[in-house]
């Protein structure tokens, strides 16, 4: 008797509240960040146009940041044009920076003669460089700058 009557005054406390949740959800319209109503088709953004040229890291250990268009670059399981230019045995005739040894590395740490598969997808931690207004306020400062 007692655990039909708990079940019960629980299961009525359970509708109240599941009920006011959807009232104070209802209430208000839905707001987004793009500025636009959900349900609203917007043209794509514009793509800034990137910067060329080497630029300084931010910060130490900062992976360097791509200073040369990639858009028709494919990098894919099988292909890294990427590695057309950077890899090792190819750097020098092409005046490129070589890819750092870490990138021979495998995860045990042995010296391997092409990329280690953990860091075949250069764009993972490499970006092309553009000047593009920031997303949400920041107050970051490079390494040796003040504030």
């Amino acid at each position: 008797m007692k655990l039909s009557v708990f079940a019960v005054i629980t299961a009525v406390g359970l509708s109240l509240a599941m009920g006011g949740l959807v009232t104070a959800q209802s209430t208000a319209p839905v707001k987004a960040l793009r500025g636009a109503g959900v349900d609203s088709e917007l043209p794509p953004p514009g793509f800034p146009s990137q910067d060329e040229g080497r630029q300084v890291r931010n910060y130490r250990q900062q992976p360097p940041i791509i200073p040369h268009p990639i858009d028709n670059y494919q990098i894919d399981r099988r292909t890294n044009q990427c590695l057309s230019c950077h890899d090792w045995t190819n750097a020098g005739d092409r005046g490129a920076p070589t890819l750092s040894m870490t990138h021979y590395l495998d995860r045990a740490g042995n010296q391997l003669d092409t990329v280690a598969g953990t860091r075949w997808f250069c764009n993972q931690c490499h970006v092309p460089q553009a000047d593009t207004p920031s997303l949400v306020g920041n107050t970051f400062r490079p390494s040796g700058q003040s504030n």
